[in-house]
This record gives C-alpha cells, sequence and structure tokens, in this order.
C-alpha cells in the first residue's frame, strides 16, 4: 500500500496519474496547502521542503521498513523503477526520458508555476512580470511542441512519465496566454493523454477534495502559499 499526501494541483495530479496508470494499491492522504498542513510536523518529516506530492510506500522491494519519498519527479521515477514501467530499461530511452523529466521539474513546471502567479494571484499586476513568464510560456510550449513532431509522446511512441510529469503543468494553458491551435503537435499530445481512462480517474479525484480555496480571494490561502 501506497500512501499519497496530496492536493489537487499540477505536481499531486503527476503522481495520481502514475498510480493509476500501473493499479498500485493506495490511499489519499490530503495536505491542504492552503490551510498550511504542510508545514506541520509530521509531515516534514516526509517532504522536509514543506512541498507535496510525497509517497510512503509500505511495501519497497527491498523488503524493509516503509520508505518515503519526496519532489514529484523522484516520486514518478520510483514508482516506474518499482513497477517496471513507463521507464525504459534501455540505456539510451531511460536516458530522454530523464533528461525530458528534468526539463519539466527544473523548467516548465517553475516558468509555469510563475505565469500562474502573476496572471492570477499577484496582489499587484506587474505588466514586466506578466509579459515575462507569459512570453517564457510560449517559449516553453514551442519547445514541446517541436519535440512532439512526429511522435505519439515525448520520448517517442510509448508513453512515459515524461508525460506524465508535463501534461498537468500543460492543463491550464488557456490562464497560461497559450493557444493549443498555436501548437498543433502539443495539442494532439494533449488530447490523446486528456482521453486516457487512468487520466480521468486520476481528475476526478480532484472532485473528492474538501476545503480547497481560491489564494486570490482567501487571504489565509494566500499567507500559506506565498508567505511563509
Amino acid at each position: 500500500m501506497i500512501d499519497l499526501y496530496y492536493w489537487p494541483t499540477p505536481n499531486g495530479h503527476k503522481i495520481a496519474l502514475m498510480l493509476e496508470e500501473t493499479g498500485l494499491a493506495y490511499r489519499i492522504k490530503p495536505v491542504n496547502i492552503g490551510k498550511g498542513e504542510q508545514f506541520e510536523p509530521a509531515f516534514l518529516k516526509i517532504s522536509p521542503n514543506n512541498r507535496m506530492p510525497a509517497i510512503v510506500d509500505h511495501a519497497p522491494a527491498d523488503g524493509g521498513e516503509a520508505l518515503s519519498v519526496f519532489e514529484s519527479g523522484a516520486i514518478l521515477q520510483y514508482l516506474a523503477e518499482k513497477t517496471g514501467r513507463f521507464l525504459p530499461a534501455t540505456l539510451r530511452g531511460r536516458t530522454t526520458v530523464m533528461e525530458w523529466l528534468f526539463w519539466q521539474v527544473g523548467g516548465l513546471g517553475p516558468m509555469l508555476g510563475q505565469n500562474h502567479h502573476f496572471n492570477r494571484y499577484a496582489p499587484e499586476k506587474i505588466p514586466y512580470a506578466i509579459d515575462r513568464y507569459t512570453r517564457e510560456a510560449r517559449r516553453l510550449y514551442g519547445v514541446l511542441d517541436r519535440r512532439l513532431e512526429g511522435r505519439d509522446f515525448i520520448a517517442g511512441h510509448d508513453y512515459t512519465i515524461a508525460d506524465m510529469a508535463a501534461y498537468p503543468w500543460t492543463v491550464s494553458h488557456e490562464s497560461q496566454g497559450v493557444n493549443p491551435d498555436d501548437f498543433p503537435h502539443f495539442k494532439r499530445w494533449f488530447e490523446r493523454i486528456a482521453a486516457r481512462a487512468a487520466t480521468q480517474r486520476a481528475y476526478a479525484i480532484a472532485d473528492t477534495i474538501e476545503g480547497r480555496a481560491d489564494p486570490s480571494k482567501d487571504e489565509e490561502a494566500r499567507r500559506n502559499l506565498f508567505g511563509r
């Protein structure tokens, strides 16, 4: 059994996607980041960077005691290695997937996160910041679009953890100032992943989570997400 410490954010969705695809038994442990639950000592023992998602695997492959893993990219890699799925065994195939996984965690996610912040949540609308991150979003979508030309998925014709990492960050493309019609290879890829049964199950989890707050309207949520 795997405990998934989760909130319905792009990084939370990544791990739900992987767990639904693999069929591993798991249970949701909500971490209400708007209420500041990511700062509680018990959670910090699992995720010292006070960020979700994190997991605790109660049946690790080495047969030892329960193992916790934090950081979404590390969790995806861990689950891929645990199940032998969605990460190629070959040197070149694995390297390609890891390149694009790191591209997402080091570039796509942080830059689109800044885009969201300055476009939607910042109390002051700063034209330079909005323009900066809208331009960067379009650049990154262009990188992804070129990569997907002639390919079904990021690493080739097989769905991998690289796709699971990138997809949730692109769900809000409209609010990022991105028109998918400008990126036809991305649009085809996006629609293919959205149609997967596991994707639909993963996103349905969000509907079961209570207590979500809009940080643009809720001062406590704003303080816990951006001010601590």
